[in-house]
């Protein structure tokens, strides 16, 4: 490699230190994304320079069709169906590390691997570990993909699960090492089918109040599985890059099981584990206090303070902007005006944040769980719109809950709630939301984004 490239490569990697920085706040995310942009760019153009790569007009090409079939997606999703967006780019690095250790296996002497006519050891080691990795995030990303759209079970357990699993594992580490002897194209096929079925069978059964973890998870997997095919490529850059977005991602999840008091291995071994308990369905109806938009503009008109907690039903209705504007009338009347925001409200990590920032909501007024939740048993009014599972009670006291243990906001110690939903259905995890029920919680039926608009016009 000439000094040119090492020193571009060096630019790069730091270009991406920068972009993972600036993500980290909402203040400094657009030029972190500029970051990796300029980061990437060089790298592109920096590898197309190497003396080795041959087909540059076909690359261009491809890079081409890709770059374009990218940016019609980029301007088409809706905020919404962002989390479903990323699990597929995540498949689509996950297929791409398969893609080039096959290419690899069945031409060597493009790859430079080969010594004394056979593929060298270290090579065997560096494409197999990056096929299983790369297998289990494609299978993995894609069955995620299917749950956040509404295509499959939140959470599906069968009998057998553990069993069936370690059948999997035990098989994949065996083909694994037969592999890294042999180098058979036999071996590297059936390999390939074990991993994808662990990938599918290692999101199967995690529940949906998991699935921000196993999205960050998915994104970490990648990583590792770009950076395993980077050794197999030669290429020092892809390496750097897949570690830092493979120790990034393994991080971010580790942060979110904390926030949740989830243990991060039965998190990413989900289908190891026995089937946990089901969801409680209320045989019994219960009574409900409902009122309307009037009631709601008339308690949030005579409040001090307002806490506002959006959720996944807030992105689906659009209504993030009626919620700003809704914040800034109350603000004008002289009500103090907080948001609360869950680690995983919505169906990814920021995913509320990032619909805050669009609607211009002051980032000093968006809090963590964390920061805000002391603040509720002060405040005189929580406005609760298509958050459920992270505001559900039954966490902390029901212990046969799927979601008992996870951290939630306390929004029933405020004064008031009100809860604004399209019905009574339980939430993304499957469990009926206890808050509903309590004496101080005010349900309002309807689309959010029409009650939030019609609570301004009587504020």
């Amino acid at each position: 490699m000439s000094s040119f490239a090492a020193l571009a490569y060096l630019l790069s990697s730091v270009f991406f230190i920068l972009a993972i920085y600036g993500l980290a706040s909402p203040k400094t995310a657009s030029r972190g994304n500029s970051y990796g942009m300029l980061g990437m760019a060089l790298a592109v153009f920096t590898t197309l320079t190497l003396p080795n790569i041959a087909n540059k007009g076909l690359i261009l090409l491809a890079i081409f069709i890709g770059g374009s079939i990218g940016s019609f997606i980029a301007l088409r999703v809706k905020m919404t169906t962002m989390p479903q967006l990323v699990a597929g780019f995540h498949s689509l690095v996950g297929l791409a590390a398969v893609l080039i250790a096959a290419a690899a296996l069945w031409a060597p002497e493009s790859f430079g691997i080969l010594k004394l006519g056979k593929i060298k050891t270290a090579s065997l080691i560096e494409m197999g570990l990056g096929l299983v990795i790369g297998a289990i995030t494609f299978s993995g990303s894609i069955i995620a993909f299917l749950k956040l759209n509404g295509n499959f079970p939140a959470a599906l357990n069968f009998g057998n699960q553990r069993l069936i699993g370690m059948v999997l594992a035990i098989s994949s580490l065996i083909l694994l090492v037969i592999f890294f002897i042999t180098g058979s194209k036999d071996i590297f096929i059936a390999l390939t089918i074990v991993s994808l079925l662990l990938g599918a069978f290692l999101i199967i059964p995690i529940g949906g109040a998991d699935m921000p973890v196993v999205v960050s998870m998915l994104n970490s997997y990648s990583g590792w599985a770009a950076s395993g095919i980077g050794f197999t490529l030669g290429n020092v850059l892809l390496i750097i890059t897949g570690a830092l977005v493979g120790a990034s991602g393994a991080i971010l999840s580790y942060i979110m099981c904390k926030a949740m008091n989830r243990s991060i291995f039965n998190v990413i071994f989900g289908g190891f584990s026995e089937s946990g308990p089901a969801a409680k369905k209320d045989e019994e109806e219960k009574p409900i206090k409902q009122g309307s938009a009037e009631d709601a503009a008339f308690l949030m008109k005579g409040a001090s303070s307002v806490i506002i907690v959006p959720g996944y039903g807030m992105a689906v209705a659009g209504a993030a902007h009626a919620v700003a504007e809704m914040s800034e009338t109350l603000e004008k009347a002289g009500v103090e005006v907080k948001f609360a925001i869950h680690p995983v409200a919505g169906r990814m990590p920021g995913h509320m944040n990032v619909l805050l920032a669009e609607a211009n909501v002051d980032y000093e007024k968006v809090l963590e769980l964390e920061e805000i939740n002391n603040d509720f048993r002060d405040t005189d009014v929580v406005y609760v719109i298509g958050a459920n599972d992270t505001t559900n009670p039954a966490a902390k006291t029901d212990k046969t809950s799927p979601i008992y243990g996870m951290p939630v906001l306390d929004v029933e110690s405020s004064r008031t709630v009100i809860f604004v939903k399209r019905s009574m259905a339980a939430g993304y995890a499957g469990v009926q939301n206890e808050l509903f029920f309590r004496d101080n919680t005010m349900m309002v039926f309807g689309d959010a984004k029409k009650v939030t608009e019609e609570i301004v016009r009587e504020l």
